[in-house]
C-alpha cells in the first residue's frame, strides 16, 4: 500500500510542477494472486483536478508474462464497450464508479494464461496527463481435494451394506448347489441313480402278473396254443 501511495504522490507532484495542476493520478495494487477458475478484482483508483464528466474514459491493457507488447482489451466511456479480444471475451465485468474515482474491472474464470501485467489508464478532459497504474496478476493452479458430500455419505451407508448382504446370499447359494447329491432337490419326474433299477423291476413285475383263464369251451389244443402265445409275449416284454 505504501508503494501505491508513493506512486500517486509522485504523479501529483509531476502534475503540479510540469502541467499547472491539470493532471490525472491513477494507482492500483502492485500484485494480485488468484486460484485458477476463480474471479479476481483488478482495482484501479484515480483522482482528477477537474470534475468527472461523461467525457471521462478508462483503458485497460494486458501484457503477457511470456512477453510481447501490451494490448488494449477493455474500454469505458460512459458505458463499457464489448470486449473484442479473444483472450478476454465474455470474461470482463465493469465494476467501477467514475463519480467515486473507481475504474476497476473484474476478470471472471481466471486461467494461467492470464498471468501478466494489467495496466489501467484514465482520462478526464481537460485532465489528460497522468501516470498509468500497473498490477501483476499471478494465477495459481487449483488444488484437487477429496471431500465427502452428503450424497457420498448416503451412498456409503446404503450401498455398502446392501452389497455385503448380496455377496453373502450369493455365497450361500453357491455352497448349497455344491452339496451332496442326497441333499439336492429333484423334480418329481426326474429319475436318479438307484431309482432306475427299482422302476425297471416294478415294470417287469407288472408285466409278468398277467393272468389268463381257461374257458370251458376251449379244447386242449387251443388252450396249449394260447399258453404258448402267452409265454412268447411275456418273454418279449421282459
Amino acid at each position: 500500500m505504501m508503494d501505491v501511495n508513493r506512486s500517486a504522490f509522485k504523479g501529483l507532484l509531476w502534475c503540479v510542477f510540469f502541467t499547472s495542476g491539470l493532471c490525472m493520478s491513477v494507482w492500483s495494487p502492485a500484485e494480485v494472486s488468484v486460484v485458477s477458475g476463480s474471479a479476481v478484482s483488478l482495482s484501479c483508483s484515480f483522482s482528477s483536478s477537474s470534475r468527472v464528466t461523461s467525457l471521462m474514459s478508462v483503458d485497460w491493457k494486458f501484457k503477457p508474462q511470456s512477453g510481447g507488447p501490451a494490448k488494449l482489451f477493455f474500454h469505458f466511456s460512459s458505458v463499457a464497450y464489448p470486449v473484442e479480444d479473444e483472450r478476454f471475451r465474455g470474461r470482463v465485468k465493469w465494476t467501477g464508479s467514475p463519480s467515486g474515482g473507481d475504474a476497476s474491472i473484474q476478470l471472471l474464470n481466471a486461467t494461467q494464461n492470464d498471468n501478466g501485467t494489467f495496466s489501467c489508464s484514465v482520462r478526464n478532459p481537460p485532465d489528460i496527463q497522468g501516470n498509468t497504474a500497473q498490477t501483476v496478476l499471478t494465477v495459481t493452479p487449483k488444488r484437487v481435494s477429496l471431500t465427502l458430500t452428503d450424497v457420498g455419505v448416503l451412498l456409503v451407508c446404503v450401498v455398502g451394506p446392501s452389497a455385503v448382504v448380496t455377496l453373502l446370499l450369493l455365497s450361500r447359494i453357491c455352497c448349497c448347489s455344491e452339496g451332496p447329491p442326497a441333499l439336492q432337490h429333484h423334480s418329481p419326474i426326474e429319475v436318479i441313480a438307484g431309482e432306475e433299477y427299482f422302476y425297471t423291476q416294478t415294470q417287469h413285475k407288472h408285466s409278468a402278473s398277467c393272468c389268463y383263464f381257461k374257458d370251458s369251451e376251449y379244447d386242449e389244443d387251443e388252450y396249449m396254443t394260447d399258453k404258448l402265445h402267452e409265454h412268447t409275449i411275456t418273454e418279449s416284454q421282459c
